[in-house]
């Protein structure tokens, strides 16, 4: 549940421009998502957000890069704890999560820029991921497996 509303979280943020946290209490509550103040206020901490002045002027919530944990040790961790399984056929992989969390997985394997995947597309618990040549996904999929581990 928290990887799903974290993931919630940050499409929000990237969609709308957020102010507060009782904004963003609201867009969560819209998108069934039960929050309290005190969730919100560790979701934002544990997702390293930060405010940002926005086109409009005001400020507003955005992804931070923070130098105590590297944005790709987050990713990694999000990978290991939502995938449940790697599959894969001619240069398609397919990853299964746990339900909510294939863009957020998508997220971090985009991030982690791993070389030859074409771009990824997300539902809710299945992520596909375009490979560039068919010769190069059993590299991808033996690395994903290693994060698995």
């Amino acid at each position: 549940m928290r990887y799903s509303r974290q993931n919630k979280i940050l499409e929000l943020i990237s969609t709308y421009e957020v102010e507060t946290q009782e904004k963003l209490a609201s867009l969560l509550k819209d998108s069934g998502f039960d929050v309290t103040q005190a969730t919100i206020s560790r979701d934002i901490k544990e997702l390293q957000l930060i405010k940002v002045l926005s086109s409009t002027g005001k400020y507003k919530y955005a992804l931070g890069n923070s130098i105590e944990t590297p944005i790709s040790d987050r990713f990694i961790k999000i990978f290991k704890e939502t995938i449940r399984s790697v599959a894969y056929s001619h240069n398609l992989i397919i990853i299964k999560t746990l339900s909510g969390c294939a863009n957020a997985a998508g997220e971090a394997i985009d991030s982690l820029n791993f070389p030859h995947v074409v771009g990824s597309i997300a539902g809710d618990n299945t992520l596909m991921i375009v490979v560039d040549d068919l010769e190069n996904v059993p590299i991808l999929v033996e690395k994903f497996t290693e994060l698995l581990a």
